[in-house]
């Protein structure tokens, strides 16, 4: 910052980052003296950025209420992040809108320098994601910031839903929370014309709209849980229940949330439930845990665990296997 420029940009980030600094505060974080430090508010005023400075023990700088900010500075690593973050929200669905991503890269691109710009461009062609790509189009924007400021202040909605038949409904609705999962954004509350707990696709959402009504949600409410094992409960799906060998803090560090619940039985054995399109994958996971299991429904599923170690062993090649892997009961 040897620029007196880059002084005077450095102090309106603080002024915007830490409105009421005095005048010691701010000479001494731009490593000047207080004298400049009203020349520099000098020029920010010349500048059409007006900046008030207000007396006494509580007093300090700060930018005028209501003042519209010019467009963000950002230096070059804030500016890859928000680049790199656009990327990784287009690809997983973290994102609103159909093209909002998109369009945003666009704009950011265009005022990057052309060296960062190039380094930005690298890395887009070059990167992998593991996550799955995004389903469909994200949400749209007002009803994913309606449903997060219902939920915060605990108001209840108005919901206008299109089902996965594409059927119109409209019904009064308390959100406990949104959930971003497997590339869709979801919310789950209590939908009043049916009195039950429900999750809603926020891509599937026409309108949402702020009632005044409050609510109380359950003390331990839990969006993410609640949303898996909603999910959980489609029609298409395998049951599947399975104890497993270890402690419920070892279950809990060792599965995703998204698999499914755990529950504890007894000391050192707890109870998977998940739902499971296909039980080959189920058949992996569970041998991949290192750790006894017994399989109590479907009985599929028996039959894929043993298949799966027959494969194994088929391809570990000839001679006796060691160890057959984990019991299955």
């Amino acid at each position: 910052m040897d620029h007196p420029v880059s002084r005077v940009l450095a102090l309106l980030e603080l002024l915007q980052d830490h409105p009421g600094l005095t005048a010691a505060e701010l000479a001494a974080r731009l490593d000047v003296d207080e004298r400049t430090v009203r020349r520099y508010t000098a020029r920010l005023a010349d500048l059409g950025i007006p900046v008030r400075a207000d007396r006494g023990r509580y007093g300090g700088y700060r930018l005028l209420p209501g003042y519209r900010l010019p467009p963000l500075m950002l230096t070059a690593d804030e500016a890859a992040s928000v680049v790199l973050g656009l990327l990784a929200g287009r690809s997983t669905g973290l994102t609103v809108g159909e093209r909002a991503a998109g369009t945003a890269l666009a704009k950011i691109r265009r005022v990057l320098p052309p060296a960062l710009r190039e380094r930005i461009d690298a890395v887009e062609q070059t990167l992998g994601l593991s996550a799955a790509p995004a389903a469909g189009p994200g949400p749209a924007a007002a009803a994913l910031f309606t449903l997060a400021d219902a939920a915060r202040c605990r108001r209840r909605v108005l919901l206008v839903y299109r089902d996965r038949e594409d059927r119109p409904s409209e019904q009064e609705f308390d959100p406990y929370g949104l959930v971003f999962h497997s590339g869709r954004w979801y919310t789950t509350g209590l939908d009043h014309r049916s009195g039950e707990e429900r999750t809603f696709r926020l891509d599937r959402i026409v309108r949402a709209e702020s009632r005044g009504t409050g609510f109380e949600p359950p003390a331990d409410v839990d969006p993410v849980q609640r949303v898996v094992e909603s999910l959980a409960g489609v029609p298409w799906t395998h049951r599947v229940e399975v104890e497993l060998g270890m402690t419920l803090e070892e279950a809990r560090k060792r599965l995703p949330r998204a698999v499914g619940t755990v529950t504890e039985l007894a000391e050192g054995r707890v109870l998977l439930r998940a739902r499971a399109q296909n039980l080959d994958g189920v058949a992996v996971l569970l041998a991949g845990l290192g750790r006894p299991f017994t399989v109590r429904t479907p009985d599929a599923l028996r039959d894929e665990v043993r298949a799966l170690a027959a494969r194994l062993a088929a391809w570990s090649g000839p001679g006796e296997v060691d160890s057959p892997g984990p019991p299955v009961s």
